[in-house]
């Protein structure tokens, strides 16, 4: 599976309780653009509307500007592929407080463009503090030790 976009200040703000796997509904030159490499997941979520899952915030700019229509948008909502069952256990736990969906990365998995989702909690501040701190330890043992884990 190769990866074309990934949303590492996700991982950091949230803590990912679980994770999904969903297809994404796009045009033609949305996939070839995506497929480029030129998906942006940052600061995008996705939410329940209407009995589908809506992808928020992505950006996707067209891959050859001059030939694009008109009338596109480059962050338009887009639909998520999920089963019903799925979606519906997902609006459910949304409701609860404080879970959010967020993208965690975008990849091809048999020319099809998958993202995966991570149902996480927003992390408090002093709990980012902690991360960063272990991070920095982790690296100094390697650094030192030749640790390499």
């Amino acid at each position: 599976m190769e990866t074309i976009a990934e949303n590492r200040r996700a991982r950091f703000d949230y803590e990912i309780a679980e994770k999904y796997e969903a297809g994404i509904e796009l045009t033609g030159q949305e996939v070839k653009s995506a497929k480029s490499g030129r998906l942006n997941l940052a600061s995008s979520y996705a939410v329940p509307r209407g009995g589908d899952l809506m992808l928020v915030n992505a950006s996707i700019p067209p891959y050859q500007p001059k030939n694009a229509p008109a009338d596109y948008d480059p962050s338009r909502p887009r639909r998520l592929l999920l089963h019903k069952s799925e979606i519906k256990s997902l609006a459910g736990k949304l409701r609860q407080k404080s879970f959010s969906l967020v993208p965690l990365r975008a990849y091809v998995k048999k020319g099809f463009v998958k993202i995966e989702l991570g149902l996480g909690r927003s992390r408090k501040k002093a709990d980012k503090r902690e991360a960063i701190k272990r991070r920095e330890a982790k690296r100094e043992m390697k650094s030192f030790t030749g640790y390499s884990r």
